[in-house]
């Protein structure tokens, strides 16, 4: 049996795979989060050379490489010139497309999505409404998802409409994870380190090596210490 193939897929699988994550670092976190239609045609196109010039040893591996950083070149263009026009934006990413207007069914707009009602239902459903009668207004965005307004007496009340005291809500910050002291995230807060030290002491612990993850907001200090497993237990 001859492994010199199979031994030439591996240095040429760890390269692509480099090279597929320079390029999506370059594209930014939009390729990875809910795409366009444009952006799951580059993803696709993409991932489609990684695996033919990582699997096909009869062609150069050089033109897998072009093709791939062409791609990703024309997207990250793409998404910069969308930044700048709203002309070209909506001409590449299409417009939102109003599925429900005044608790009214489109149905013109959802035959030109190619959209049925049952899928309306399923996403409705999935949005927590069970009853359409419940929504005004349902917005398919330009990545296929559904945003529904419910009607106004259907709307959750907020502390506004109950009158409750409204405090202003601060971002919750890791300060210990896996024991280890996250001097980064606690710059980032309002308060110094001999305060994290004092307040974790008066909640017993004198070091770190029980604490999972401790975190901070609102001016406290929630932790989550490690669990103490027993060998029997594991065995077990």
């Amino acid at each position: 049996m001859n492994f010199s193939q199979p031994l030439m897929i591996i240095p040429r699988s760890i390269i692509s795979l480099i090279i597929l994550f320079i390029i999506t670092k370059i594209i930014g976190k939009k390729q990875v989060s809910e795409l366009s239609l444009f952006d799951y045609v580059i993803g696709i196109s993409i991932g489609n050379f990684t695996a033919e010039m990582t699997l096909d040893l009869e062609h150069q591996f050089i033109n897998g490489v072009i093709a791939m950083v062409t791609f990703g070149i024309v997207a990250a263009m793409v998404s910069i010139l969308s930044v700048k026009s709203i002309l070209f934006r909506r001409i590449i990413f299409g417009v939102p497309t109003i599925i429900i207007q005044d608790g009214k069914i489109l149905s013109k707009n959802l035959q030109r999505e190619k959209f049925d009602i049952n899928d309306l239902l399923e996403q409705a459903r999935i949005a927590g409404y069970f009853d359409l009668s419940e929504i005004s207004y349902a917005i398919m965005e330009v990545n296929g998802k559904i945003s529904f307004l419910p009607k106004d007496q259907h709307k959750n009340p907020t502390k506004k409409d109950l009158k409750l005291t409204i405090k202003n809500s601060n971002l919750c910050a890791n300060i210990i994870i896996d024991s280890k002291l996250m001097m980064k995230n606690i710059k980032n807060t309002d308060k110094t380190l001999d305060w994290f030290k004092k307040q974790l002491k008066m909640k017993g612990y004198t070091s770190y090596e029980k604490i999972l993850l401790a975190t901070y907001a609102n001016n406290e200090i929630t932790i989550y210490p490690k669990e103490s497993v027993k060998l029997k237990e594991v065995l077990e």
